[in-house]
């Protein structure tokens, strides 16, 4: 017998120890499960962000750095009604929910894309999808239809109804938004069980795009003893009485997108406007619980947000080389070209080398999401062509089916019931490997870009020190790089050792 051939099961049996396959080569099997048609979808996107770039926003990025340097209050609704005309905050929601059914998978070259000149537009734009993918995970469709069907409409009216993520809390950060850490957080959101709904009281910070957002999805705990069973989201429109804004964040970079503080004073959140509570029934008495569906859903949500943080931080790391390949063909050093000089060529090698290297491990990440995470269901194959090829208006005529509990019931029991461990590790783990590694080698980018060009890239018209400036927030945002390390630790590395503890 020829030493490589073997039964399967003492391949099964060798492929049990070390990585499997279906944790570290995502890029792999996703070939034989996504169509032809996706390749076209994602150098669609490439190309209209590239487009919009030349276009829009190359003549004017660095001219409204500065405005927003000098009022961090200014909005750049300007901005956001000219990406709503090219339909960017629909160009990836899949037709079911009215949009302009793009691959959800072509988001984040797109991300890259439009990052690689400006990270403010880039965070703006995907922030939104952000929103999106934090009210998908709750599986009510009632009110995901809702939601989204009015950002398509409102974007075709040239008013685009954004969404964010309201989180984070003066005193609870990464924690908040850490299964295994949210009981240790110091959160003082408050919400009280009224006839027809409830009584909100927060006080939310650092919540980007909050003043350019009209729907807020806004995260409390009915339990504040055990918050990692409790979670409630809430959707809350612009105008609803007691919902107001703080004060503006002075940010050193990504200004585009503004951060604020949203506050919620006696805010009465109708029933219907509950997407998502732990302790419902449904939740609470299945086999899983409560604490498993809090956990999925906070994971299902950061699987597809930090990988999204690694396009940004890819984009401002292909920003800083192209701006040093630019300035080494135009600088003469010595009566040199500096691109002609060996050392500098070396530099711009290695950050084109770590460009490549960032793009293939964010990209690993959104094929891991892909086949086990929050949109795996919309792009098998049978409801991928079934979208695709189905017009807008069957889904128009369908939409009360779509929107009845039984739909509803249907996907929560496959989303959270049949979730499995092993799929919420490999997500979550390479997201955030994505996460810190982009953002850590976009800061080495900007740096060596710097390097390069010495005191020329210190003035505000190279470019370069944004790229420096825009950077430092990707380390932070979607928490901090250590708490991303220490996830990918508990998802990906220590998973198999038993003795092993978490957070202590």
């Amino acid at each position: 017998m020829k030493p490589w051939k073997m039964k399967r099961t003492e391949k099964d049996a060798l492929m049990s120890h070390g990585p499997r396959m279906e944790e570290v080569y995502n890029s792999i099997e996703i070939h034989h499960r996504i169509t032809r048609g996706v390749h076209r979808d994602v150098e669609t996107a490439i190309a209209v962000a590239r487009k919009f770039n030349n276009e829009v926003l190359r003549p004017m990025y660095l001219e409204r750095d500065l405005k927003h340097m000098e009022d961090h209050e200014f909005l750049s609704r300007d901005i956001i009604k000219k990406a709503g005309e090219w339909r960017f905050f629909t160009l990836f929601v899949p037709k079911l929910f009215g949009g302009q059914n793009l691959h959800f998978m072509a988001l984040y070259p797109f991300i890259e894309e439009i990052s690689s000149v400006c990270s403010g537009l880039g965070h703006l734009i995907f922030v939104h999808y952000l929103g999106a993918a934090t009210v998908f995970p709750t599986m009510n469709m009632r009110v995901l239809q809702t939601i989204m069907r009015d950002v398509a409409r409102s974007e075709r009216r040239g008013e685009p109804h954004l969404i964010d993520l309201t989180i984070t809390e003066p005193d609870a950060g990464s924690d908040a938004q850490e299964p295994l850490l949210i009981n240790r957080g110091r959160m003082t959101s408050t919400m009280e069980k009224v006839k027809g709904g409830y009584i909100l009281n927060s006080r939310k910070v650092f919540i980007s795009n909050s003043r350019l957002s009209y729907w807020h999805l806004i995260h409390s705990w009915e339990d504040k003893n055990d918050r990692a069973s409790s979670l409630t989201q809430f959707v809350i429109p612009n105008g609803t009485k007691g919902l107001s804004f703080g004060a503006c964040e002075k940010k050193m970079g990504t200004l585009g997108s503004t951060a604020d503080e949203v506050i919620c004073e006696d805010v009465f959140v109708p029933d219907r406007w509950v997407s998502l509570r732990a302790l419902d029934p449904f939740f609470k008495n299945s086999k899983k619980g409560s604490k498993w569906a809090v956990h999925s859903v906070m994971d299902f949500v950061v699987s597809a947000s930090r990988a999204g943080v690694g396009a940004i931080g890819t984009g401002i790391a292909r920003g800083a080389y192209e701006i040093a390949m630019d300035y080494a063909r135009r600088k003469r050093v010595d009566g040199e070209l500096l691109v002609n000089h060996q050392w500098a060529q070396i530099i711009l090698t290695d950050m084109f080398r770590n460009v490549c290297m960032t793009r293939n491990v964010y990209m690993e990440s959104v094929y891991a999401d892909l086949l086990a995470g929050v949109f795996k269901v919309l792009y098998k194959k049978p409801i991928h062509y079934y979208m695709k090829f189905m017009p807008k208006w069957f889904f128009t005529l369908i939409l009360p089916l779509l929107k009845s509990r039984l739909v509803t019931y249907i996907f929560r029991k496959y989303y959270y019931d049949w979730y499995t461990n092993e799929e919420r590790n490999i997500t979550s783990g390479w997201a955030s490997f994505a996460k810190y590694t982009c953002s850590d080698f976009g800061l080495v980018n900007a740096n060596m870009a710097l390097d390069l060009m010495g005191a020329d890239g210190l003035r505000h018209d190279a470019g370069a020190e944004k790229c420096f400036r825009d950077v430092k927030l990707q380390q932070i945002y979607e928490s901090t790089n250590q708490v991303n390390q220490m996830n990918a630790f508990f998802c990906m590395v220590g998973n198999r050792h038993p003795e092993v503890e978490y957070f202590t």
